[in-house]
């Protein structure tokens, strides 16, 4: 679980573009950069190297929010 006023400060490192919580798989999302990035023992690892990718679906499913 991520602090909703630290989530509201923290950005994507690569675009600077806010990012939303996934609690189902503990990361951070990105939208505009197509990245999430993990949250391990309730920090998040706001690290490129260490984000993935995300999926086709789950980029379109971005686009519609």
């Amino acid at each position: 679980m991520i602090d909703k006023q630290l989530l509201s400060i923290l950005v994507c490192p690569v675009t600077k573009a806010p990012l939303e919580y996934d609690r189902e798989r503990d990361e951070l999302v990105c939208y505009a950069s197509g990245l999430a990035y993990p949250v391990r023992d309730g920090i998040p690892v706001m690290l490129e190297s260490e984000a993935r990718e995300l999926t086709t679906e789950e980029k379109e499913q971005g686009r519609k929010r």
